[in-house]
């Protein structure tokens, strides 16, 4: 096993044979997304992409968390960058819809936002059986990320997502098995090696022909799900900073439960 980033740094990156493991590692944060971090799960991603040396794949979280979602303070303060180049969520999304090759969840705790967001573009979703995931956009006052309107629909039905997104639910780890988001549910103390030696058996096929492949299964949904994420984030820009945002945001600060019913 060869490392490539250190045991301080917001995400590890670890090379298994042909397999690139990626640790969220901000525990402390429950893993939650701010810039930092997406840029380098996209850096990581598109690392992997163009190595020779990697077959597939595997994402999973550091602590008792997957990922808590969008870092809500960095959100409220909506950090500017000043040196030209993009950053955050939306590169991010764009070497996670684009990535060529087989990409593994090892979902180890509690998944928010993007922590549910996300699994629907991994190939195969391993979850420990203390894990839950949940969608709790239009309880903060903006809208669904990531092409999940089209892609939840598609994975788990019209009715389930539905209920996952209009009212935050959670969905535990044997519901996401059974509406299909998940593909193995497992005990937490050997989550990480079960996805690991699944991830080593498709590591061991030729590189090429899985490429050929993902990149065949990727095309049957590429115009839509583009399609989707444009819509989406034109409805989070309307939304973002609205009445119904800013009483969410500052509910988080103030920690207290938000009141919609004035707006």
């Amino acid at each position: 096993m060869s490392q490539i980033s250190s045991d301080e740094a917001a995400l590890r990156c670890d090379t298994r044979g042909r397999v690139r493991l990626l640790t969220l590692n901000r525990p402390a944060a429950l893993n939650a997304f701010n810039d930092d971090l997406y840029d380098a799960v996209r850096d990581a991603l598109l690392d992997a992409a163009g190595s020779k040396d990697v077959a597939t794949v595997v994402l999973t979280g550091e602590g008792r968390a997957f990922t808590a979602g969008q870092d809500l303070g960095e959100l409220a303060e909506r950090r500017r960058h000043n040196d030209g180049k993009p950053h955050g969520f939306e590169p991010f999304m764009d070497a996670v819809t684009s990535f060529p090759k087989p990409l593994l969840a090892a979902v180890n705790g509690i998944g928010v936002g993007i922590g549910l967001t996300l699994l629907p573009h991994c190939d195969l979703v391993f979850m420990a059986e203390e894990a839950r995931v949940r969608a709790p956009f239009v309880s903060l006052g903006v809208t669904a990320e990531a092409g999940s309107t089209w892609l939840l629909p598609a994975r788990i039905g019209w009715q389930a997502t539905a209920h996952l997104l209009y009212t935050a639910a959670w969905m535990s780890a044997q519901e996401a098995l059974q509406r299909g988001l998940a593909y193995r549910v497992c005990p937490l103390a050997t989550l990480l090696e079960e996805t690991l030696g699944v991830a080593q058996e498709i590591a061991r096929m030729p590189i090429d022909s899985l490429v050929a492949t993902k990149q065949l299964l990727l095309e049957a949904q590429h115009d839509a799900l583009e399609a989707a994420r444009q819509h989406e984030n034109q409805s989070f820009a309307a939304l973002r900073g609205g009445p119904a945002n800013r009483e969410a945001l500052a509910a988080f600060r103030e920690r207290r439960s938000p009141d919609f019913t004035k707006l």
